[in-house]
């Protein structure tokens, strides 16, 4: 069974998987003469992060979407069990990300290398998070869940305005937000 809700899940993993690898090049490629601009794309992509993924996507997988595949599926338990002690800890994550960048645009560059090793950790960890989902926990439901079960789930899903995907469901309050990062983040999600 295909649903909406399946659909938007990994289309906010495709966002989010675009904004880490975006996040791991801009580090590479330093702040240059701008460091402005990188600074506050770099906040920018870390604030859609911590606004995003860790507020809605998050919150609908664990109160939606898990505790539905849990019931039906028990093969996909043990993996639920894990991705939820992850999203426990997932904004405090971010946060701790945004104190180490705000620390090297502050300190300067003795903060850098304490931020890129926890970036790298953390996006490593993201796309590894992200991989479960999509290996485990989505294929169990699509086999598992019922009409009825969907119903619940896409109506949930279907208030998300995933804030970088076009389309008509972005709500406007995010177009700065939208427009920053798009203008100065690198391929793949910006044009910079």
């Amino acid at each position: 069974m295909s649903s909406i809700s399946l659909r938007t899940i990994r289309e906010e993993h495709a966002s989010l998987a675009a904004v880490l690898h975006s996040l791991r090049l801009l580090l590479d490629q330093g702040p240059g003469d701008d460091p402005s601009a990188f600074f506050d794309v770099m906040r920018a992509m870390l604030f859609y992060i911590d606004e995003f993924p860790e507020r809605q996507h998050h919150v609908k997988e664990s109160q939606w979407l898990f505790p539905k595949v849990a019931e039906r599926a028990p093969e996909a338990v043990a993996a639920i069990a894990q991705l939820e002690r992850e999203h426990a800890g997932g904004e405090a994550a971010v946060r701790e990300l945004q104190h180490l960048l705000l620390g090297w645009e502050l300190m300067g560059d003795a903060r850098r290398e304490v931020f890129a090793e926890a970036l790298r950790a953390y996006v490593r960890f993201y796309l590894e998070h992200m991989r479960l989902e999509e290996t485990v926990v989505l294929p169990a439901a699509q086999q598992h869940l019922k009409a009825e079960d969907w119903t619940a789930i896409d109506a949930a899903f279907a208030g998300n305005a995933n804030p970088l995907a076009e389309g008509p469901a972005r709500d406007p309050a995010y177009d700065r937000l939208f427009t920053r990062i798009v203008m100065r983040a690198p391929s793949p999600i910006g044009l910079g």
